[in-house]
């Protein structure tokens, strides 16, 4: 605190000051409290201009006494003026939600891992400080790379590099994809084991908002039948939900080409040896399984029960010779009352070619009853088909109403066929042979059946991740288009969800996908006359587990400076 004094053609004011640095580095101050003018003074501390400076040198004495121990017990007094306009480009929102996954960007110790690459490089550019905010963006507001850099414009540090730098440090980053993918993996294991002893693997596909193709943007069937190049992702996840690695073919070529190189990738960077292959039946060929036979893998894989020949496939329709998964215990069926929740299975040797198998039929009546469900609602939307003359002629999703309208050609004298559609009730019949059943094969000949199957159920989860990756992070449509810079906008992708599922799993299980990125995007900041900030987020059950897990706490009702700048420390793991 200081003395100010003001001189003017009729008056000498003196004011209490205080002195401040502002987020730009320079230094100003504030009006704490206005004493008065000479002539107000002088009249209760005179009769001497000196005697009311000492008085006022006093109160600023004073003053100084209160601030510090309003100090010590964090309260904060701050005067506003009503009659002072903003600045202009007076930044007063701050984004704030970063924060919380910067803390899992630094336990992955992804900023030493940048500090390779410029030893390597030997950039000026701050490639830390681009990637990680590259990332908080696509997990905040996902966006373009011009988009990003404004986003990290509003976070509560600013951006140390500018536009230009993104994109140069976009082709390090996409050159150097694997290496980052393996070196995260070692880093992980600081947060705990790895549950690596079960690695899913899936693909999926990403379209580009190009009409030719180009580079490995190729033609073929997306996954949400555009008629744009696509490229295809492979991706191994964890027993816990976590993503190990990703690769990228091209969009036209068969998914099954995928698994070898990544798997490859992973054995020999990842030192990853020992583990159960798990899958869907379309990455589950004869040649995938013998892969993943060989040293200590092994492989379970579910099973298209109406792909069977014909005398496995009359074996698991059969509705005897079940067990009940929970006690092992003999079932029949068509004895089982029709609310059951229970699960039954049978099992057989499987040997479809040469590799020794295990066949594992499941039947889940509660399934069942969800899929008759679904299936006699598609029925009714056939029937209102069949009524309005509305027949699709081209059905692109097995799960369309069209499929149970037939068509037959019926001719009258020799002339030409007519067309006469009806509702298929040999295929409703069929169809409904299906349900609740489920397989998997597996080599695991000797294991405990309920094991083997809540391997395959952990399925879901990798399914999930994609969906992240592609509704909640925006990973499509694909604006970059140079294939060193592609890599890095998936790896930037990856590593978001990544570390989102590190987060996630902190959590616990009480709390939603949606209801956590939602927390996070409103965790803002006001600052106010750069003093300090005020939370401007709603404090709930979320955020405080957000700050436990994270090792700090921002739901206080003023943060001052200084405390922000400790809070950010402790979000990178330094004290």
């Amino acid at each position: 605190m200081n003395l100010h004094i003001t001189k003017s053609k009729n008056a000498e004011s003196f004011y209490i000051a205080k002195s401040y640095t502002k987020a730009n580095g320079k230094t100003s101050s504030v009006i704490v409290r206005k004493l008065g003018t000479l002539n107000q003074l002088i009249v209760e501390h005179g009769p001497t201009r000196d005697d009311v400076l000492a008085w006022a040198k006093n109160e600023v004495k004073l003053e100084t006494e209160k601030y510090k121990k309003d100090q010590q017990t964090k309260a904060v007094q701050i005067t506003f003026h009503s009659d002072h306009k903003l600045d202009y480009g007076q930044q007063v929102l701050y984004r704030g939600g970063y924060l919380f996954p910067q803390t899992f960007y630094y336990r992955l110790k992804l900023d030493k891992i940048c500090r390779k690459l410029r030893d390597k490089y030997k950039f000026k550019y701050d490639i830390n400080a681009i990637l990680s905010d590259l990332i908080y963006a696509r997990i905040l507001e996902p966006a373009s790379k011009r988009s990003s850099y404004k986003t990290a414009s509003e976070f509560l540090e600013k951006p140390s590099y500018q536009l230009h730098d993104i994109y140069r440090a976009l082709d390090v980053l996409g050159n150097e994809c694997d290496f980052i993918q393996s070196e995260v993996y070692k880093n992980s294991h600081l947060l705990g084991k790895r549950n690596d002893a079960i690695l899913y693997y899936d693909c999926t596909n990403y379209f580009f908002e190009i009409e030719q193709e180009d580079g490995d943007r190729k033609y073929g069937k997306g996954k949400e039948h555009r008629p744009n190049p696509i490229i295809q992702m492979g991706m191994f996840m964890d027993g816990d939900g976590i993503p190990l690695a990703f690769s990228l073919f091209p969009g036209n070529a068969n998914e099954q080409t995928s698994l070898k190189p990544l798997e490859g990738k992973v054995l020999q960077d990842f030192g990853c040896t020992k583990f159960i292959y798990c899958s869907d039946a379309g990455l589950g060929s004869e040649a995938i399984k013998k892969i993943n036979h060989a040293g200590e893998r092994a492989f379970i894989v579910t099973q298209s029960i109406k792909k069977l020949n014909k005398d496995d496939k009359k074996w698991a329709l059969d509705k005897t010779g079940f067990k009940r998964v929970s006690d092992d215990m003999p079932v029949e069926l068509s004895e089982i009352p029709e609310d059951d929740n229970g699960l039954y299975y049978k099992d057989e040797p499987y040997t479809p070619h040469t590799l020794h198998q295990r066949l594992i039929v499941t039947y889940s009546p509660k399934f069942a009853r969800y899929q008759k469900t679904i299936r006699d609602l598609q029925v009714e939307r056939a029937k209102k088909m069949l009524q309005s003359g509305n027949i699709k002629k081209e059905r692109r999703n097995p799960n369309d109403p069209a499929r149970f309208i037939g068509k037959t050609a019926v001719t009258e004298d020799g002339e030409a066929a007519d067309i006469r559609h009806y509702l298929d009730t040999d295929k409703i019949e069929d169809e409904a042979l299906y349900d609740g059943m489920y397989a998997v094969t597996t080599d695991l000949l000797d294991d405990d059946v309920k094991d083997i199957l809540k391997v395959s159920e952990g399925r879901w989860e990798i399914e999930e991740c994609f969906r992240i990756m592609k509704t909640d992070f925006e990973a499509r449509p694909v604006f970059v288009h140079a294939d060193a810079r592609i890599r890095a906008h998936f790896l930037i992708c990856f590593l978001s969800l990544v570390i989102y599922r590190y987060l996630e799993k902190d959590l616990g299980q009480d709390f939603t996908c949606e209801m956590i990125l939602d927390k996070l995007k409103s965790m803002n900041f006001a600052n106010i006359q750069d003093q300090g900030f005020i939370p401007l987020y709603t404090r709930d059950r979320l955020t405080d587990s957000l700050h436990k897990i994270c090792g700090f706490d921002t739901d206080f009702k003023f943060i001052t400076k200084s405390q922000m700048k400790t809070i950010q420390k402790k979000s990178k793991g330094r004290e």
